[in-house]
């Protein structure tokens, strides 16, 4: 009979329930078609990420639906008693299946953690428990990784092999988290003091007619050799024209600057000046006039080749070429230097690393420890089958459904805090890389985003989130404002917007977005009106002051004012008053209409009024809110979402929480600091004004005149 599978709709989507292990059992058979998601990254989620190291099978960054089912498949296989996946908490070692193999190698392993952990008595295994690898596998241990540490090794010369690979950082990182050094890198570093043991013995056959001071002469010719190269071609071209001569040494500017210096021997390095005066004779004097910062190096030179140049006071280029043929054997060997950390090591402690016995030893180490590899993966295991007692169940509801985030009993693994901003908190806030990035995708989500950056102020570290805005308005979110950020372990950080997303937040915002939008354009007229009239009375009154100027000078005759032209001031007066009567008749067939209603039509008319104005607003709005989607929001964070994961109204109202007062309290609405508006009296005033002269036009306030006098006379 075929397995019967359960599905809640949340999120506009079905989503499968898994929370018998029934269905666990039967998870190699769910169409992939049905996952929330085909694939997640193992970085930026609040989850244990030694469990999503496991669940990495091949260590691409990213955990895929087949390696969701063989891990799923390999737990239920290690255990006896499965429906402990469900409860998280401890794994008792009962549940372990003991009729394979494997199982009996895990619970022999399980039992070897508790021993080391001094807590033979006890009967089940926690988190806690396999947290510290180094109490599990201690350094002087064999531990089946192949590294070797100084702590395991008995041997000193091997102790001190392996403390100097380490020094020269040839490390790696054993289980128990202490250095050490594996197989591949000693051969490597073997290699490498063999290589540069024989090029060291290739320079013991090289003599030159310079013997022991051959290093130094070489060094000193390799330091003088590009000065006296510039010297002998400055010769050369002061015998090609006496007129370079005087340029091509040192100008008396360059001595002036240097005069206004505190000189020495050693601080003297002027590059700018030859080695010594040039001449058309192209010879280098070894013992006098050559530049004080190269004098010293250049006589002990001479001292050294003393015999390639027969003890000569100066040489020619010919000279100079001569002393680096003699050197050029010793130079080509040098030059052949393996470049090699080895190579930093003194002869003696090189020696005493490549030593056959010593070596041959290290590897038999490795070897032995190698041969605990069966062991010690199986304790690993049991470390993997603890933790995916704890957090398998978690990864499924976040990964086969996102039923952790729709039923809100606790965050989702890609949830990683809460931020508190503008008056509000927001419980939709993910790890962001780069956030130019993440928006071009995210944005298409239809939600209004944040991208923020997080400072920690006591410890410097930093961060970036995307904060979700799914309730309230936008009214006061800018960017520069600032906010704190608490993570899910309850640290808190500096928050500053610096980009927003902008998109609809809520239909109560989309209401009054109409009335905004024409109070902001009133507003900006009449700014701009003030402006224009503020401008034209300074233009004026510069005016007037230049003509007061004018009028001062007696010389200047009065102008003549113009006359009084009364037929355009009746035009004008004619016009403003057609104006007014337009605008009065318009009123008043509006008012008179109104006021013919019947009484219950007067309500329906206002509504009507504002729906007009706010439904387009609010209609649109609507529509993008139904239309929210947490899939490109995912998306942009390296997730592969297989569902249109929809934001509802509803649900928005969840995630971003607006202030509430608590139940029971008392408020005083009084302000005695708010500004005085009368606006709402002045307006009162105008309708009733308006009112009465429309029905002053239509004959009703003289109607009721009358009645009441008849009236009166009548009694």
């Amino acid at each position: 009979m075929a397995h019967q599978w359960r599905f809640f709709r949340s999120g506009g989507f079905d989503q499968v329930k898994l929370d018998q292990i029934e269905d666990w059992q039967q998870l190699n058979q769910l169409d992939p078609k049905l996952w929330a998601a085909l694939s997640c990254p193992v970085k930026g989620l609040e989850f244990d990420a030694r469990t999503l190291s496991y669940l990495d099978t091949d260590n691409d960054g990213r955990v895929r639906i087949d390696e969701v089912k063989a891990a799923v498949t390999w737990a239920l296989s290690a255990l006896q008693t499965p429906q402990v996946l469900l409860s998280g908490h401890e794994l008792p070692l009962s549940a372990i299946n003991q009729s394979t193999v494997e199982g009996q190698k895990l619970l022999a392993s399980a039992k070897r953690i508790l021993q080391n952990l001094g807590k033979t008595e006890s009967s089940a295994l926690t988190v806690a428990d396999t947290a510290d690898m180094s109490q599990i596998f201690p350094a002087t241990q064999l531990n089946g990784d192949g590294i070797i540490t100084a702590e395991l090794a008995g041997n000193p010369a091997v102790k001190q092999l392996i403390n100097t690979l380490i020094t020269l950082e040839i490390v790696s990182v054993d289980r128990s988290g202490a250095p050490g050094i594996s197989q591949e890198q000693l051969a490597l570093f073997v290699a490498d003091g063999q290589s540069f043991t024989d090029w060291q013995k290739a320079g013991n056959g090289i003599s030159t007619l310079l013997g022991d001071h051959t290093d130094e002469a070489f060094q000193l010719v390799s330091a003088l050799d590009a000065k006296i190269t510039d010297y002998f071609t400055r010769c050369q071209l002061a015998a090609y024209d006496v007129n370079a001569t005087a340029p091509l040494n040192g100008a008396t500017e360059d001595y002036a600057a240097l005069s206004r210096q505190l000189l020495s021997q050693t601080t003297l390095e002027t590059n700018y000046l030859p080695l010594a005066q040039i001449s058309a004779k192209g010879t280098l004097p070894l013992t006098s006039g050559i530049h004080p910062h190269w004098a010293k190096v250049l006589e002990r030179l001479a001292e050294l080749a003393a015999a390639v140049w027969s003890s000569k006071n100066e040489i020619n280029a010919k000279d100079w070429q001569q002393l680096k043929n003699v050197l050029q054997p010793y130079a080509d060997w040098k030059a052949a230097q393996p470049a090699t950390k080895a190579s930093t090591l003194e002869p003696e402690v090189l020696a005493a690393c490549l030593d056959e016995a010593t070596l041959q030893d290290a590897y038999a180490l490795m070897a032995e420890d190698l041969a605990q590899q069966a062991e010690a993966e199986s304790v690993l295991d049991v470390d993997k089958l603890v933790r995916f007692q704890l957090y398998l169940r978690d990864l499924l509801r976040n990964f086969v459904s996102f039923e952790n985030f729709y039923s809100l009993d606790k965050p989702a693994i890609f949830q990683n805090g809460r931020l508190y901003l503008d008056g509000r908190s927001c419980d939709l806030c993910l790890n962001v890389n780069d956030a130019g990035k993440h928006a071009k995708l995210a944005g298409l989500s239809g939600i209004y985003l944040l991208y923020i950056d997080c400072v920690r102020s006591a410890t410097g570290e930093k961060k970036s989130i995307v904060a979700s805005m799914t309730a309230g308005d936008a009214g006061n979110l800018m960017v520069g404002r600032n906010g704190v950020f608490y993570d899910m372990a309850g640290q808190d950080w500096d928050a500053t917007v610096t980009q927003i997303v902008a998109n609809p937040i809520s239909i109560r915002e989309a209401f009054f977005t109409p009335y905004q939008r024409i109070g902001r354009m009133v507003s900006d007229q009449i700014q701009k009106f003030a402006a224009a009239k503020d401008k034209d009375i300074e233009a004026k009154s510069a005016a007037g002051v230049g003509d007061a100027a004018k009028m001062a000078d007696k010389s200047a005759k009065p102008a003549t004012p113009a006359p009084f032209d009364v037929a355009k001031f009746a035009g004008i007066f004619a016009a403003i008053g057609l104006a007014i009567g337009a605008i009065g008749t318009a009123l008043a067939a509006v008012v008179t209409g109104f006021l013919g209603l019947v009484w219950w039509q007067m309500p329906l008319v206002l509504v009507g009024i504002v729906f007009f104005i706010s439904g387009p607003s609010m209609l649109l709005a609507w529509f993008k809110l139904r239309a929210r989607n947490l899939a490109p929001l995912l998306d942009a964070n390296g997730w592969a979402i297989n569902s249109n994961a929809k934001l509802s109204i509803k649900f928005g109202t969840q995630l971003t929480a607006l202030p509430i007062l608590p139940k029971g309290s008392k408020r005083n609405l009084t302000d005695p600091y708010e500004a005085k508006n009368n606006s709402g009296l002045w307006l009162i005033l105008v309708v009733v004004v308006v009112v009465g002269w429309v029905l002053s036009r239509q004959g009703f306030v003289a109607d009721f005149i009358n009645g009441v006098v008849a009236g009166f006379n009548a009694s």
